[in-house]
């Protein structure tokens, strides 16, 4: 009975820790390579951190080519231990290396590239023509770049761009990976506002981590679309560090958390022209009515929100600013409609802002008046009692 248990566990063992990567030596390595089918081989050591952290994705790699095991090879080699002779035959000098071999065996082709599960995954079907059952998540807002992409994004004259520049084992990029996303998803309606990464940890991108001196990681830079000379970030990785960073840079109003902040689309000047709107009687809001649609020409389309607004108040009840501040608000916190249509929304709840507040300010003054006066009203009642009893 002990022995049948023994068996099942040994069998549950090896289910558990059955792995698609094809573990190679000296011994059976010449029985898999160069035999007709390409290969991949990762020549690592245990005690490597890099090794390590790559492991997880090497046999993700493996598994999505688990259908084509008869096409294609992904293998690794322990090249500090037994597979030592591998590596010096292959002229390992550093862990992890990665070497493609051709079906015919041969010389074989150093792997560069980025180590990341994508990367690596369109490396060999662009090899092997053999597609992989990788499960692809879907895209992110972050625009990854590398040395063939960098310049034609970062050096546009048209965008502002900021820049992490980050390696796939750092803890701290990381943690900060969520963040930056987030504001990625901020700021993707602002074309001209880019958020990027380069994995500057990759040989392939070698040439831009010494171009822009990167020594540590997380580096991020700012490529302002007036002066492409870099500036450091140095501000905290919080999300609400960044948007405000890329608020002032790009001359954006996004809010943390996505989509406008309350100043999105407010004109000083037509504010300006609200608050004596209010307090104006009725010919002095024509007048002024008259002087923001002359200013509204040369203003932009944003301006033409103040003159309805304007129009709406002077020619029916001003209780339409609390019937439409309420519509807007029920609709942004719904969030239902496409992002280009919920900040037209957020402008022009933020203009109605700018009437209401002045309203609120105008029942507050009168409030102060109307106190002021039964204050001073009481004053005399108690001059008058005082009189009296005298």
């Amino acid at each position: 009975m002990f022995a049948r248990i023994s068996a099942w566990a040994a069998l549950f063992v090896a289910a558990v820790t059955a792995s698609n990567v094809l573990e190679l030596n000296p011994d059976n390595f010449d029985e898999h390579v160069g035999k007709g089918k390409p290969a991949l081989v990762e020549f690592f050591a245990p005690w490597c951190g890099h090794c390590k952290n790559l492991a997880p994705t090497y046999e993700q790699l493996a598994d999505a080519y688990a259908h084509a095991k008869d096409k294609v090879v992904i293998a690794k080699v322990d090249a500090d231990g037994v597979g030592k002779p591998l590596g010096q035959k292959y002229g390992v000098t550093g862990f992890p290396t990665l070497k493609w071999f051709g079906p015919d065996g041969g010389e074989p082709e150093k792997y560069e590239g980025a180590r990341d599960l994508e990367a690596l995954a369109t490396f060999i079907t662009s090899k092997s023509g053999v597609k992989s059952k990788l499960k692809q998540p879907p895209p992110g807002a972050t625009l990854i770049l590398d040395v063939h992409s960098f310049d034609e994004v970062v050096m546009d004259p048209t965008k502002d761009v900021l820049v992490a520049f980050t390696a796939p084992w750092c803890g701290h990029c990381k943690r900060m990976k969520p963040t930056y996303e987030d504001v990625a998803k901020t700021f993707l309606p602002e074309s001209n506002c880019i958020v990027a990464n380069v994995d500057a940890d990759a040989k392939v991108n070698a040439p831009l981590a010494m171009k822009y001196e990167i020594s540590s990681f997380p580096t991020l830079k700012f490529f302002s679309k007036d002066n492409k000379e870099p500036e450091d970030y140095d501000g905290e990785r919080t999300e609400e560090a960044f948007v405000n960073f890329l608020n002032e840079k790009c001359g954006t109003k996004r809010a943390v958390g996505g989509g406008l902040n309350d100043e999105a689309g407010r004109i000083p000047e037509f504010d300006t022209l609200a608050a004596k709107f209010f307090t104006a009687v009725l010919d002095e809001k024509n007048a002024i009515l008259k002087e923001a649609t002359a200013l509204a020409r040369a203003a932009g389309e944003t301006a033409q929100q103040y003159l309805k607004v304007m129009n709406k108040v002077a020619n029916s009840s001003e209780d339409y600013l609390e019937k439409e501040t309420a519509r807007l608000a029920s609709i942004l916190k719904k969030r239902t409609l496409n992002e280009k249509k919920l900040d037209e929304i957020k402008i022009k709840a933020n203009i109605l802002s700018s009437f209401v507040t002045q309203k609120a300010e105008e029942v507050k003054d009168a409030a102060r008046e109307k106190l002021e006066e039964i204050k001073e009203n009481a004053e005399k009642i108690t001059k008058e009692f005082t009189r009296e009893e005298l």
